[in-house]
This record gives C-alpha cells, sequence and structure tokens, in this order.
C-alpha cells in the first residue's frame, strides 16, 4: 500500500513538471478571472503549436460563449500522463490525439470510463457537415461498439516512394517502379551508377517495417491479422519480406542507415546521397522547411505492389481529434471547444497551412491546393482507407514488424519466421481472450479494399 501511495506522489508530482506552456494548476480551474469558463486541452503535438495558438487567441477573444481555451502542450509519455492526470484528479476537459503510434489505447481509456461518448454530440449539423463524422467511425480507432469517443478532422496519408529524379535519370531510369521487384532493380542499378558516391535506397533507425514497407504489403492483400476468421496471419508477408532481402543482399542500401536516427537520413537524402526514400505526408514539410531540397528535383510515386495492381488498401492514418474526459465539469462548453477545433475556419487555415490533408469532401473542396505547397503531391489515393483496430496483444519475444525487419536484414529463412509469428501472436491472442484482457474482433464481411466497412462483433472466446 504504502508503494502503491509512493508511485502515486511521483505520478501527481510528475504531471507538473513535463509540459511546456499552460500549467497542472490550470488543468484544476473552471473559471478565469475574468469570470469566462475556462476549458483546459493538452496536446502533444508541437509541429502546429504556432498556427494553434493563435486561433485560440483569437477565439478567447471573439467567441460569445463565454469560453476561454487553455492549451498545455505535455512533450513526453502522453498517454501516461493523461492517466495519471484523470487518477490524481487532475485531467484536462479535452486532449487531443492523432493515430496510431502515439501509444494510445482507446480500449482502455473507455474501459476505465475515462471518456465523455460523443453519439448525441456529434448529430450537430454544423459539425456534421463540415466533419462528415457519420462517415468516419471506425472501430477501435475512434469509436468501440460503434460508440465514438473523438471524430478526427484531417488525415496524414498513406506512406508514398520518394525519389532523386536526377539520380533516376542518371541511371537511364524514366519511369517509376510499379512492383516490388522492379524497385529492387532500380535501387540496384542507382547504385551500380553510383559507384559508391549515391546509393539506391536508405532506411533509418525506426519504424522500418511500417515506414513504407508494409503499405507494400497491404496494397498487394496482406495484413497481419486476419478480420474474417479473428486470427492473426502473416503468411501474406512471405513474398514482399523475400523480395526486400535483395536490398541488403544487392548492397544497394545505404550503408549503416539501419542504425541512424531518421531526421540523420533525411538530411541524406536531401544531400543527395541515395534516390529512394519512402514514408508519408510529414516529408511534405520536411524536404521544404526542415531539410529544404533545392539541388535536385524529387518526385512522389505511388508505393509498388507485388504484382503491380491493388488488391488492398494503404493505410491512411487520420489526425486531429479530441476526447472528452469524463471528470469534465464543462462538458457542454467542451464540446463547444472541439466543434471551434472542427469548424470550416480553423481547418481551412489548418489545412492549407500543410500540417495535413483533408478527411472530409466538404473540406477538401473549400480548401486552395494551390496554397498547400508539395503536400499536394500527398493527396489522398481512393484506395487509401483506414483500419479497424486489431486486439493489442501481449507477445513473447519480438513484435512482428521487428521480427520481419530483422528477417530482411539478415535474410535468414522468411518462412521459418512467418510461421513463428503465427504461432507466437495467435497463443499470445488465445491467451489475453481468455483472461479477459483483450476480445476478438471478427468482421465476417471485412474488405482488404474498404477496410472501414463492415460488422464487427466482439468475442470472448
Amino acid at each position: 500500500m504504502k508503494r502503491a501511495f509512493f508511485i502515486l506522489l511521483i505520478a501527481i508530482f510528475t504531471v507538473g513538471t513535463v509540459f511546456a506552456g499552460g500549467s497542472a494548476e490550470q488543468s484544476t480551474g473552471t473559471t478565469s478571472a475574468s469570470g469566462k469558463t475556462v476549458i483546459n486541452v493538452w496536446t502533444n503535438d508541437r509541429h502546429d503549436l504556432a498556427y494553434v495558438e493563435e486561433k485560440i487567441a483569437e477565439f478567447n477573444a471573439t467567441n460569445d460563449k463565454n469560453i476561454e481555451i487553455v492549451l498545455t502542450t505535455v512533450v513526453e509519455d502522453y498517454p501516461n500522463m493523461l492517466v495519471m492526470a484523470y487518477s490524481s484528479g487532475n485531467a484536462p476537459d479535452l486532449f487531443g490525439i492523432n493515430a496510431r503510434g502515439t501509444g494510445f489505447d482507446l480500449k482502455t481509456f473507455v474501459d476505465g470510463g475515462m471518456l465523455v461518448p460523443l453519439t448525441d454530440y456529434i448529430k450537430d449539423e454544423e459539425f456534421e457537415k463540415v466533419t462528415e463524422a457519420s462517415q468516419h467511425i471506425i472501430e477501435g480507432i475512434n469509436a468501440i461498439d460503434g460508440v465514438p469517443y473523438m471524430i478526427y478532422t484531417a488525415l496524414r496519408s498513406g506512406s508514398r516512394m520518394i525519389y532523386n529524379k536526377d539520380l533516376l535519370e542518371a541511371s537511364g531510369i524514366t519511369e517509376l517502379p510499379t512492383t516490388l521487384q522492379e524497385l529492387v532493380e532500380v535501387a540496384d542499378k542507382v547504385t551500380k551508377t553510383g559507384n559508391g558516391q549515391y546509393y539506391g535506397i536508405a532506411t533509418c533507425s525506426s519504424a522500418q517495417l511500417e515506414r513504407w514497407l508494409e503499405g507494400v504489403c497491404t496494397k498487394s492483400g496482406a495484413y497481419p491479422y486476419d478480420f474474417k476468421t479473428g486470427k492473426f496471419n502473416f503468411d501474406g508477408f512471405k513474398e514482399p519480406v523475400k523480395i526486400a532481402q535483395q536490398f541488403f543482399k544487392n548492397g544497394s542500401m545505404f550503408p549503416g542507415s539501419n542504425n541512424q536516427g531518421v531526421d540523420a537520413m533525411r538530411a541524406q537524402f536531401a544531400a543527395g546521397t541515395f534516390a529512394i526514400w519512402g514514408n508519408a505526408s510529414q516529408e511534405a514539410g520536411v524536404f521544404t522547411s526542415q531539410f529544404p531540397i533545392e539541388d535536385f528535383e524529387w518526385v512522389v510515386g505511388e508505393l509498388p505492389s507485388i504484382d503491380g495492381t491493388v488488391k488492398g488498401a494503404v493505410e491512411a492514418r487520420p489526425q486531429k481529434a479530441y476526447c472528452m474526459f469524463s471528470s469534465s465539469k464543462n462538458k457542454d462548453a467542451a464540446w463547444e471547444v472541439i466543434k471551434f477545433f472542427s469548424s470550416e475556419d480553423f481547418l481551412k487555415g489548418y489545412l492549407e497551412s500543410g500540417f495535413a490533408l483533408p478527411i472530409s469532401n466538404y473540406m477538401a473542396e473549400r480548401i486552395d491546393m494551390s496554397k498547400i505547397g508539395r503536400m499536394a503531391d500527398f493527396a489522398i489515393l481512393d484506395y487509401e482507407g483506414m483500419f479497424p483496430a486489431y486486439p493489442a496483444v501481449t507477445v513473447a519475444g519480438d513484435d512482428y514488424a521487428k521480427a520481419l525487419w530483422n528477417c530482411i536484414v539478415s535474410g535468414s529463412d522468411v518462412d521459418a519466421v512467418i510461421a513463428d509469428l503465427n504461432k507466437r501472436y495467435n497463443e499470445a491472442l488465445d491467451r489475453d481472450v481468455s483472461i479477459g484482457k483483450v476480445k476478438r474482433i471478427v468482421i465476417e464481411d471485412f474488405d482488404m479494399l474498404n477496410p472501414e466497412a463492415g460488422t464487427p462483433v466482439y468475442l470472448d472466446k
């Protein structure tokens, strides 16, 4: 008991030490000095902070709801900080969330009674018009059992291949590859032309599989989880992993890149030391502002697939949604703030600033694409979509992304690695279902080309 109390004290203390902007004290108040209703909002986004703060200042000065927004940026361990703030009675009214990759598990928050369902709120006509909320309720991503707890307002594209056009042309390549084998051959040809001065392709030390190769797999019809049967199945990864091993066997992977940080390799691409880089729409800003490319022409191409055809969706990541804590004392005012962040005025400036892509057709028709710069090269494709979440199981050993990437780098037996993944993941799923940690999700009418559709059923066996 003493140890638990000590940990809680540490948690409460920590909550007050990792903020940039705002303060821990602000999260406990409900009115400002001027008598306005204070709505406290947490975010872990910093790339768009100047724009968001500017719009908040405008809202605070002009809104007729007698509301004041206080924004706090949490700079580390975001999901755990949210849980600790809620447990200690210091939770904000709202917190911002982007899709997968932040460590946030929606089901954990819902099962803990921490969130307010937005079912009735999102019936607001103006909100529906701008966000098309009813069309973007995705199981496990922003909804549990069909009940929405947040509505995303923007998108990060699925992965693309980004090419140094000058290096391709110097190697006699005039057409972008449409199959993974063609990509291997292009990388090999550029490397041979470079003769040690530049290479075909590079990776980095984080999210190697997820950065673009996993998108090749899903476009080819492979996915880690078979929603129709409710089991993990990695068999579809065999062929792409075997082909990708050739990047290392051929020596066309930029030496040492597998151990370098993502920004280090972005800088290398901008310097012209390799020809092919895979990532999503955030690279539009990276290569125009952070590491501006000025000495060569760069082009953005679609991901290849195994045979050049599209058999599954490439996963786009929804961005910019807000959850309401159940502990909020001013829920209706908090909803007004969600509406503000989801309004046409806020989103138009946000999207035209190139921070993300529109998720709704309504906003896509209202932004000036000429203002978004190279973000336009990452415009959402017909076959991009958002996948439902599969069970977050506790697996012994390496997760599938690390296991598959290690197999690619080492050139080890792909069939053995896949068999091991199938065994370990399904054993973990059966165990976690049996102890009530997760439920098995089955979508009998699941369609790889339309992953947002289908009717999910949760099973406890």
